[in-house]
């Protein structure tokens, strides 16, 4: 009994003291209020829309990306023949004043550098998917609740059938990456472009 009663009179005493020290809500408002009239010029605030507008005077806004870009690399699928050239049509211009893009050294470098990169990209989604599906399946296996054996299942599943989609795109890929060495090729490009 007695050291039941030292250990409430401790902790009496603690929130006695807590209680002398601690400030009412108003004080520490008018404080605050007080400390802000102090201050001369307020601090900027940031915002959603403050971020979205060029306040450095870059020559890129935020909004905006350069066409050449890489991607980043989402599940989302690419476009079908993405490493295709887009002036490979004698038709096509690149809507200044109707003139074809000039295929020099950085036009090729650019193109095979941005297919490759795109292809890479894709390697490495589908190793990340294939960790993925086996961690799935190490869950699944030592798992013995059923409700959570089918959610598991069910992630399983659809990594499987994105790990499907991603091997077609990167078939797709490496043949993008062909045909450009092969029009450098017909071209008649020097093979260092495409290093």
């Amino acid at each position: 009994m007695r050291s039941s009663q030292i250990v409430a009179a401790a902790l009496l005493l603690l929130f006695c003291e807590s209680m002398a020290f601690s400030q009412s809500l108003g004080e520490v408002a008018r404080k605050e209020e007080e400390r802000r009239k102090t201050v001369k010029t307020p601090s900027k605030i940031y915002t959603n829309d403050s971020l979205k507008r060029d306040p450095g005077g870059s020559s890129v806004p935020v909004e905006q990306t350069p066409a050449a870009a890489p991607q980043p690399a989402t599940a989302t699928p690419a476009p079908a023949s993405p490493a295709t050239p887009p002036a490979s049509n004698p038709s096509s211009t690149d809507g200044v004043n109707g003139q074809t893009p000039a295929k020099d050294q950085t036009y090729w470098k650019g193109r095979i550098t941005q297919a490759r990169e795109q292809l890479d990209r894709s390697k490495i989604l589908l190793d990340a998917l294939q960790s993925r599906i086996n961690a799935l399946s190490t869950d699944f296996v030592n798992t013995d609740d059923p409700a959570r054996r089918s959610v598991i299942e069910r992630d399983r599943q659809r990594a499987l059938a994105e790990t499907e989609r991603l091997k077609k795109e990167i078939a797709e890929q490496i043949k993008a990456i062909a045909a450009i060495e092969e029009e450098a090729r017909r071209a008649g490009v020097p093979a260092g472009w495409l290093r």
